[in-house]
């Protein structure tokens, strides 16, 4: 059974008002991505450029396991939610994962893949899709270069 908090929250990303469809698929895989700590999320609306997909999710894991889970649960969610999972390719090797919907393809890549097959590069002239800063887990701390701020710590 898949997880209420984040069924929920697809649930809101898929049904607000701002994101049309397909769209609204690409960013509910975004926020999961970015609840499972992917890193280096981008969106490239690819409709310009393609006859095959709308939009292109890609998002780097740290490990073959994290990158499954992450399309385990963008799979399950969209389906719950009416999407039409098309294919997976290279689920068992993990190195990267493609799920293809039909209308958004989702990457996930483990590791080095992504500077290997360089799909940022080849998509560079698609435009990219802001990603709400609250689709993410948590925001990075803010570094301090204070020496006041630093002081008694040492």
């Amino acid at each position: 059974m898949a997880n209420e908090y984040i069924q929920n929250e697809v649930k809101k990303v898929i049904t607000n008002s701002s994101f049309e469809f397909p769209l609204n698929h690409a960013m509910a895989s975004a926020w999961i991505l970015a609840n499972f700590k992917g890193d280096n999320l981008k969106i490239f609306d690819m409709r310009k450029a393609s006859a095959l997909v709308d939009y292109s999710v890609m998002a780097t894991a740290q490990n073959a396991t994290q990158a499954r889970a992450m399309v385990d649960e963008i799979s399950t969610n969209l389906k719950q939610q009416g999407a039409n999972i098309v294919s997976y390719e290279g689920y068992d090797s993990a190195d990267w994962i493609l799920l293809d919907t039909g209308d958004i393809m989702i990457h996930v890549f483990n590791g080095p893949a992504r500077d290997v097959y360089d799909l940022d590069m080849v998509y560079a002239k698609s435009p990219q899709v802001k990603i709400p800063e609250d689709f993410y887990f948590s925001k990075p701390a803010q570094v301090s270069t204070e020496k006041s701020d630093l002081k008694g710590y040492f």
